[in-house]
């Protein structure tokens, strides 16, 4: 029986890694992840998984989603320009067509779009290769069609995945994927061709986790990314650590949240040794300067006996 799912090789987090040095000596690359989706009232079928817990019509759960394109996201957006702040936004690709107005919003901004599929009510779940490289080709024709952007990144639409997906996303010419959480700095992804690296992006940080799973308060989300940003800040000191705030408007976005989210930020951008980066921009300085070295000083995990 493996014991590694062999996506990326070990290197442990200690002085024996090869030394990451960010833009103008930053210790932390800060990136901003804001999950801009759009959810079906009565999508396809997935016999892996119910796109909705309750039955059909849920009119109660996808109103509540679509707060955050209506509301939630305009409060989110006026939080992070007065940071000087641009998003990487995790994009639901069929947004283009429902609401352009928020893609420009963004485009306008400066903000780089990667993909996260479809609709977050189409998983990637049973798919054969065929399906899933027509999924992914519609994200790199979609996002240049309405943005004029080349697709770099990709986040599975509601993190669904098939045996095929890295392979097929390094293929397809893109650079990086936010799917694996096993690290604080950027890593090389094992796939059958080209370079991909995988780029944190934190369950722990991500809002859907802290409000919906854990059930934090506003007030203590705020010291929860307070108290992340320290760590790394000081652990960057010696080699450059990736913090990642992943949104959902329809969460971040309400009143009584958003002061949580403008505190942090203002306490994270107040630091002088913080590169306001987006995914790609980290994803191209690793490519560049560190790929090889971490591949190098990495090796396989042995399998268990059977």
């Amino acid at each position: 029986m493996a014991r590694d799912p062999g996506l990326y090789d070990y290197l442990p987090y200690d002085g024996t890694r090869p030394k990451i040095t960010w833009p103008n000596g930053a210790r932390v690359a800060f990136w901003v992840a804001p999950n801009i989706e759009f959810y079906e009232l009565d999508p396809p079928k997935n016999p892996s998984r119910a796109a909705w817990a309750r039955p059909q019509p849920d009119v109660l759960n996808v109103s509540y989603r679509d707060y955050g394109n209506r509301a939630g996201f305009q409060r989110m957006l006026e939080a992070m320009d007065r940071c000087g702040v641009r998003g990487s936004v995790s994009l639901n690709v069929a947004m283009c067509e429902h609401h352009p107005e928020i893609i420009a919003a963004c485009a306008e901004r400066g903000w780089e779009f990667y993909s996260h599929g479809t609709y977050n009510t189409r998983y990637l779940f049973n798919m054969n290769e065929a399906q899933e490289r027509e999924v992914i080709q519609d994200s790199i024709d979609t996002i240049r069609k309405h943005t004029g952007q080349k697709l770099d990144g990709w986040l599975a639409p509601a993190l669904t995945y098939t045996d095929n997906t890295l392979d097929l996303v390094a293929e397809m010419g893109l650079t990086y994927v936010c799917d694996l959480f096993h690290d604080d700095q950027p890593g090389p992804v094992k796939v059958k061709s080209g370079r991909l690296v995988s780029i944190p992006y934190s369950l722990e940080m991500n809002d859907v986790i802290v409000y919906n799973v854990n059930l934090v308060s506003p007030r203590r989300y705020a010291d929860i990314l307070k108290r992340q940003f320290d760590r790394l800040y000081a652990e960057g000191a010696e080699s450059g650590t990736v913090m990642c705030i992943p949104l959902h408007p329809y969460l971040v976005g309400w009143p009584y949240r958003i002061k949580a989210f403008e505190e942090a930020l203002d306490y994270i951008c107040g630091h002088d040794r913080v590169w306001l980066a987006t995914g790609r921009e980290i994803a191209a300085h690793f490519l560049e300067h560190n790929y090889d070295a971490f591949a190098k000083a990495s090796h396989a995990v042995a399998e268990a006996p059977l």
